[in-house]
């Protein structure tokens, strides 16, 4: 096997791509969105960025902490962040654990989350490899045991030798069964089937005038917090994050029980719901110069597969993600380390 289609560029995507290239194997990795990142992704805005998807990512595999200390460059890339610690609330905004003692380091990516991945991404993009804007809707088996992808512009790339869908699961099942025989007959449905992912309401909101001289403190004094409050779960001062500007911002991110009542809801009904909560348990009522939600419909890991990741040795198509491990970054390294190192091995 030395061709092999990559589908999605997020961390799992870009770290199987980057490791089968390195592994002498020739690489197209086929992303839908406008850049490598997935949930590692970082949202620009007049008043600044925000790390409306991954907030933060914790080191604890040693693979995991090779590439973020080994690989060039990547090192002033990653900064450590306290969050001021991290606070729990109750639903009316009172502190019922503070601060939460973080256990070990918190690190984010500067200037936002998706620097890491577009770091990781350049040696594929510099070989023509990325290609980006290119949402994968079949996938083609040929007589000759070889793979076509068909993207939604009706461009055909290929052949290939192999897949490589790092996906979320629902995603990975759907174009498995849309594109027909063989793909139907990946081995791994079964277990892909026992994954259980949650959604995520996200809120973005900027208070501009809060940075104007002479204005006092907005809102607490802490820049991160958890809470027991039906709508909300996690709350941050993207503000306080390294590498980023000063302009007052916040991140909201919605429980996943409550994402899951409202998945259907139209935007401006969510974020109205979101905002109430967030001035409900930080006592911010000014009204924000900007504001904006977005959905991620596959987000926290709920139930794992339990497995690295999984292969098809008969129709050479593997899967990865963090949803095969848990919902951390650090699991996507993991998921799709293995399934390059698997393939590399066997060639």
């Amino acid at each position: 096997m030395k061709t092999i289609a990559v589908i999605g560029a997020g961390m799992a995507g870009i770290t199987a791509a980057r490791t089968l290239m390195q592994a002498g194997f020739k690489v197209s990795v086929f992303e839908k969105s406008h850049g490598p990142g997935g949930r590692m992704a970082t949202r620009s805005t007049p008043y600044g960025s925000f790390d409306h998807g991954v907030q933060y990512f914790t080191v604890r595999d040693p693979q995991f902490l090779k590439a973020i200390t080994e690989v060039p460059g990547t090192q002033a890339i990653c900064r450590a962040w306290s969050a001021n610690a991290v606070r729990v609330l109750d639903p009316l905004g009172r502190v019922i654990e503070a601060p939460l003692p973080l256990r070990e380091p918190h690190f984010v990516a500067a200037p936002g989350m998706n620097a890491l991945l577009k770091h990781w991404a350049q040696p594929l993009s510099d070989r023509g490899c990325l290609h980006l804007q290119s949402q994968v809707q079949f996938l083609l088996h040929s007589g000759k045991k070889q793979w076509q992808v068909v993207c939604s512009d009706g461009s055909e790339h290929g052949a290939f030798d192999g897949l490589v869908l790092a996906i979320p699961h629902v995603q990975a099942d759907y174009l498995l069964r849309q594109s027909g025989s063989p793909a139907t007959g990946f081995s791994g449905l079964e277990q892909m089937s026992h994954a259980e992912v949650a959604p995520c309401w996200t809120l973005m909101l900027a208070y501009p005038l809060a940075n104007q001289p002479g204005l006092s403190h907005l809102g607490p004094q802490w820049n991160a917090a958890r809470s027991t409050h039906h709508r909300i779960a996690w709350i941050c001062r993207e503000s306080s994050k390294p590498g980023r500007s000063s302009v007052e911002r916040w991140t909201v991110q919605a429980s996943a029980e409550w994402s899951q009542q409202h998945l259907e809801d139209e935007s401006p009904r969510v974020q109205a719901k979101l905002l109430k909560a967030f001035a409900e348990l930080t006592g911010i009522r000014a009204e924000p110069g900007f504001a904006q939600t977005h959905l991620w419909r596959y987000a926290k890991t709920l139930q794992a597969v339990g497995k690295k990741h999984l292969w098809d040795p008969k129709l050479q198509v593997g899967v990865c993600g963090d949803w095969l491990l848990g919902h951390r970054v650090e699991d996507a390294f993991v998921s799709g380390l293995s399934l390059a190192l698997s393939l590399a091995d066997k060639n």
